[in-house]
């Protein structure tokens, strides 16, 4: 391989600079001349560059002499990141080989080990300058990666270390052009490179002896230049003298300062804290001071007028407002502040024993004011309003939240106060009020009252709540002795008890209702307001649930003392009912009681008791759902439900339990009449009712039940025919449902209208079969043999269905037997059917038709099987017809 000389080296370099990496914003920093190893070899140069631009972009670029010219051309280019390994071979020996690693391994041999290690720590260098990146130098002096070279040669070549890449300036124009022209002059500058730099050294020696000479003739202007400036230190000497005794003249007046700075930060920190302090007091002085007037108020304030009452309020809440003030870090440690809330606690104390006391006086009070009887509620049946009450007790309903803010235990108290004796009061109300209205129930017949232990005009019920409990009592054990008597009060209530009983009977319920339900509200409502139990809060109640206890009078509610403040309640909503559940503990007593005598006066005032109590619990729940009115109107509405059950089961017994007379003709049965009268009142109370389905259940039953039983009847009858007792009371039940249109029973009601259809045309048949009972038998012989397979027109070749035979049974029946057989059968029918139903005339008229049928038949057979013989009937339809109407016209 050839090697080149440095100066040529520089040479190329420069051409290369110039005519490749020039244009291309380019500076070239490295350069190798290199063939590829194991290969013909081709001369061609490695290049390390860098762009001009930033950002800064390093490349490895492989440059090679064109073959029609003397000019470079770039050939390849391998950008410097896309390094990952450089192998020099051999670290201690000379070997110009070297391996560059980059998509692929390219091995490399330079023309010198000088020029391949000062390549190499160029790319090394540049590596670390611009890329940082972890390329590996394989078997390369780590003195070459860590120091410069330092010779000339491989400086010039290698483009020197930092300072070199760092100092590097493109030549300009003007020194192009004077090298261009320093070159002309030495024509032998390329062809003798030597000979070139030594004429240069020459030059630049003849320099440097010029500006030697140049700088000893221009000696005596320095020494002058030398004598200015020793002159101006002197100068400066005296003007830092006269800044000394300044500064020495001003420490003073600084000193003075700072005393006078920190003299004016005393005084600020002084009013500050004279502020704070201020600021403070009057904080406490604002929100800790109470006026004698609220004071006065508290101690010793009206608490039975209006203005009094409004003094004590304002100044309850004064109170509050003081007591309840955030007091900032340190208050508490004021003996002032000490003293306040000792003085407020005590003011606290005082009034809420005094409110406590006052409240309590008025509970008891109207407990026992108000004990008088219902004398002068007895015509109306109404309850005493407790509106004026509850009015002038919640004037006090802020005092009682305050109360419940600051003492607990004292509005517990006065909660537990309120109730016991309300309770009290309201029980002996309420039991006055349901025992005139018993009064008022059980005398609307004279039966009832015979049967209730009612006396004189009066109506005072003898025996009170121990006679209405024994009716209670009574149920299972002598239910089964005492069927008879209540069939007869089931019957009694269908003819004895008019409607005018019913409808006053349901006047009195509804009138009881309707007065306890605004009762139960206002008193609701005044215990949510009076007692501040609207939030939904978690409390500790001051009564406990109420435990069952076992009374004369049945169950009560009772609440053990000790089990007062064991519960807690997860919303005031709760605490509200269980107070309602203790102030009224007898109106569901008393309610049941009530429903119990309703029901014993008379079974089928379970309809209207079912009607009108489920309207109250429907408009009670569209209230609130969960109040004690709603819940306790529920639970008796659930005992309404069950005596409507059994009287619905009552009337299903009585059906199965019924007895008919073996000597008398059936009719209409009794619990078929029982049912209508039961579905014409039920129609007429249940119209427009919340609860309409659980009549129609009742209706399904009972229906299933009526028709089962006349059924059962029919089949056992023995004086009237199965037919008419079925024919006469479904046709009953059929016009019963289609004249009050039940629609859950349309399905019952065709039902009853195809029996009663089959039924009548059954016993029609069997009826008719006795007038021409010999024909029938002959013309059934007939069909027979017809049936047997023997022609129509051979029939009469019979010896016992020739036409001899024929005349004489036609013979046996003239116009005057039919006619005296007719009457006969229109006489049993008769004795058959019964009155009230009044079906003669429709069985009359369907026997013709079916005569009439059958005659047709009879006239036909004649004609088919002998033909031509001129055989006749003795009689005509138009005979028939005049029998049957003057038949009927005679009864």
């Amino acid at each position: 391989m050839v090697c080149i000389t440095v100066s040529t080296m520089t040479a190329i370099k420069h051409a290369l600079q110039r005519d490749i990496f020039t244009p291309n914003d380019e500076r070239l920093l490295g350069i190798v001349n290199v063939c590829k190893a194991g290969k013909k070899k081709k001369n061609c140069f490695l290049c390390a560059t860098v762009s001009t631009e930033r950002p800064v972009q390093v490349k490895v670029v492989k440059v090679k002499k064109s073959d029609k010219g003397d000019f470079y051309k770039r050939q390849q280019t391998w950008e410097l990141r896309d390094l990952t390994e450089v192998d020099a071979k051999d670290a201690n020996k000379e070997n110009p080989e070297f391996d560059l690693h980059f998509e692929k391994v390219y091995r490399w041999l330079a023309s010198s080990t000088a020029e391949k290690n000062s390549f190499i720590s160029c790319i090394w260098k540049l590596n670390q300058r611009y890329l940082r990146k972890k390329v590996e130098f394989v078997n390369v002096s780590s003195q070459l990666l860590e120091e410069s070279v330092p010779s000339g040669e491989s400086q010039s070549v290698a483009g020197g270390d930092e300072d070199a890449l760092d100092d590097y300036q493109e030549l300009s124009t003007r020194e192009e052009q004077d090298i261009e022209g320093m070159m002309e002059v030495c024509e032998y500058a390329i062809s003798n490179a030597e000979a070139f730099a030594e004429q240069l050294s020459k030059e630049l020696q003849v320099l440097d002896g010029a500006n030697i000479q140049s700088i000893m003739a221009s000696e005596k202007q320095v020494n002058i230049l030398m004598q200015l400036l020793d002159e101006a230190l002197g100068e400066v000497d005296t003007i830092e003298g006269k800044l000394s005794s300044y500064e020495e003249m001003l420490q003073s007046v600084k000193d003075q300062m700072d005393q006078i700075s920190q003299s004016n930060r005393l005084i600020q920190i002084s009013n500050t804290n004279n502020g704070k302090l201020l600021d403070e007091i009057q904080f406490l002085v604002n929100y800790m001071d109470l006026s004698k007037g609220h004071i006065r108020a508290l101690q010793d304030g009206d608490l039975t007028s209006p203005k009094g009452i409004e003094a004590c309020i304002n100044a309850s809440e004064a109170l509050l407002q003081c007591m309840n003030v955030a007091l900032r870090p340190g208050h508490d440690k004021l003996s002032a502040v000490k003293q306040q809330q000792l003085l407020f606690a005590d003011l606290r104390d005082t009034f809420a024993r005094r409110l406590t006391n006052h409240l309590n006086n008025v509970f008891v009070h109207q407990g026992h004011d108000q004990s008088s009887t219902l004398s002068q509620h007895t015509a109306e049946l109404t309850l005493p309003k407790h509106n004026p009450l509850h009015r002038d007790l919640l004037r006090y309903a802020k005092l009682m939240e305050w109360l419940k803010n600051t003492h607990r235990e004292k509005y517990e108290g006065l909660s537990r106060t309120y109730v016991d004796y309300m309770s009290r009061l309201y029980e002996r109300e309420i039991k006055d009020f349901f025992e005139i209205a018993k009064i008022k129930m059980a005398g609307t017949t004279k039966e009832a009252k015979g049967k209730f232990g009612l006396h004189g005009s009066s109506g005072k019920l003898t025996g009170s709540t121990s006679s209405l409990n024994k009716l209670t009592v009574q149920g299972s054990n002598s239910r089964r002795s005492q069927s008879s008597s209540l069939l007869d009060m089931g019957n009694m209530s269908a003819s004895d008890l008019d409607v005018a009983d019913r409808t006053k009977f349901d006047k009195i319920f509804e009138q009881v209702l309707s007065e306890l339900e605004p009762l139960c509200l206002a008193e609701q409502d005044f215990i949510s307001k009076f007692f501040k139990l609207q939030q939904h809060l978690t409390v500790t109640p001051p009564l406990a649930q109420p435990e069952a206890e076992e009374t004369d009078g049945g169950m009560s509610s009772r609440v053990p003392p000790q089990a007062e403040h064991r519960h807690s309640f997860s919303s005031e909503k709760d605490l509200v009912r269980l107070m309602m559940n203790k102030i009224f503990q007898s109106i569901e007593t008393e309610l049941n009681s009530l429903i119990a005598l309703g029901d014993k006066i008379d079974s089928f005032n379970s309809l209207y008791m079912l009607v009108k109590m489920s309207h109250h619990v429907w408009t009670a729940e569209n209230v609130d759902p969960a109040s004690y009115l709603s819940t306790t109107l529920g639970n008796v509405l659930v005992t309404v439900k069950r005596n409507f059950d059994k009287c619905i089961s009552g009337q299903i017994r009585q059906m199965e339990e019924e007895k008919i007379s073996k000597k008398s003709k059936v009719g209409i049965l009794p619990f078929v009449t029982r049912f209508e009268e039961f579905a014409e009142l039920a129609e007429t109370i249940f119209r427009n009712a919340e609860r309409r389905g659980d009549l129609d259940k009742a209706y399904v039953k009972l229906i299933r039940a009526v028709f089962m039983n006349v059924e059962k009847v029919a089949n056992e009858s023995q004086k009237t025919p199965r037919d008419v007792v079925m024919m006469e009371n479904f046709h009953h039940i059929f016009s019963t449902l289609s004249r009050l249109k039940i629609s859950c029973l349309d399905t019952e009601r065709r039902e009853a209208k195809h029996k009663y259809t089959d039924h009548l045309q059954s016993y029609v048949i069997n009826s008719l079969g006795q007038p021409l009972e010999k024909l029938n038998h002959f013309f059934e012989g007939v069909e027979a043999r017809v049936a047997q397979g023997v022609r129509e027109e051979e029939v009469s070749y019979q010896l016992a269905f020739n036409k001899q035979e024929l005349r004489k049974v036609i013979k046996e029946y003239p116009g005057k037997e039919v006619k005296k057989g007719l009457d006969n059968l229109y006489k049993k029918v008769d004795k058959h059917l019964c009155e009230e139903e009044s079906l003669l005339q429709v069985v009359w008229h369907s026997m013709q038709d079916e005569f009439i049928r059958q005659y047709k038949h009879f006239e036909d057979l004649i004609g088919r099987c002998y033909p031509g013989s001129g055989i006749t009937m003795e009689f005509t339809i138009q005979d028939m017809l005049e029998y049957f109407s003057s038949i009927a016209q005679s009864h």
